[in-house]
């Protein structure tokens, strides 16, 4: 059954970071949104800027970045039609896998969960997969992943892989790094959520999702829109430090 992902947000001050993949309600459009929050003034400290491949996050004023660490990486590029969505430096070696012949999975098995004691921060990835189908349509496949320490015991790293194939057309997938906020910060637990995805469009998902992120701990958003057949893409960059401007 699907769920409202802005009602979950809503109830949830403090998901940390998270990732949505699906398709449009209309089936015609691949749709990604990333989102990072913040509790420190380190973590809020920061801006998503798109590059030649994806984003980047950057800090917003250098002089008050005291550690980049973990907070500054890539967290969206693109190989051919794959794209990739991470919450860390993994993006780059999922990339640099793929680039190679490897395989999602073989790349995320070198790599484990933050070493941020004593949350141990789970690495949440995923994979956009636009595929002509045999009858000359459209098809789309997902896959997610989460890498995080066995209930806060960081000699057991659990990893968990999620593959969703021919993904109908208003579906998505959600996952995020933590289930609320609390000291340490309880990770993400389960299958990632099933949601709608009913937004016409990535200015009205943005909006939505925006709007529906703690105002106090939200720091940046991230939403796409990728014709599956032929166009171009629609991206909505959203910083909360623009809003002050």
């Amino acid at each position: 059954m699907k769920q409202d992902l802005c009602a979950l947000l809503r109830q949830n001050s403090y998901p940390g970071r998270g990732i949505l993949l699906g398709r449009s309600a209309d089936g015609e459009n691949a749709v990604i949104a990333y989102f990072i929050m913040g509790r420190s003034e380190n973590s809020r400290n920061r801006v998503f800027e798109e590059t030649g491949d994806g984003i980047r996050t950057r800090a917003y004023d250098e002089s008050r970045m005291t550690d980049p660490s973990l907070i500054i990486y890539n967290p969206v590029r693109q190989l051919d039609r794959v794209t990739i969505v991470t919450n860390g430096d993994q993006t780059d070696t999922i990339y640099d896998a793929l680039d190679a012949g490897g395989t999602f999975e073989d790349a995320l098995q070198t790599r484990t969960f933050e070493p941020d004691e004593p949350n141990y921060t789970p690495r949440i990835s995923g994979l956009l997969l636009p595929y002509r189908k045999m009858d000359g349509g459209c098809g789309l496949r997902v896959q997610l992943s989460i890498l995080k320490s066995l209930e806060g015991d960081p000699s057991c790293c659990c990893r968990y892989f999620y593959d969703y194939k021919h993904l109908p057309a208003g579906d998505g997938r959600f996952i995020s790094t933590y289930r609320g906020d609390g000291n340490p910060l309880p990770s993400f637990a389960g299958e990632p959520f099933r949601v709608d995805v009913s937004a016409a469009s990535a200015g009205d998902l943005a909006m939505d999702l925006w709007a529906s992120l703690n105002s106090e701990n939200r720091v940046s958003l991230f939403v796409r829109y990728i014709p599956l057949a032929e166009g171009e893409a629609r991206t909505v960059i959203i910083n909360k430090h623009a809003e002050r401007r």
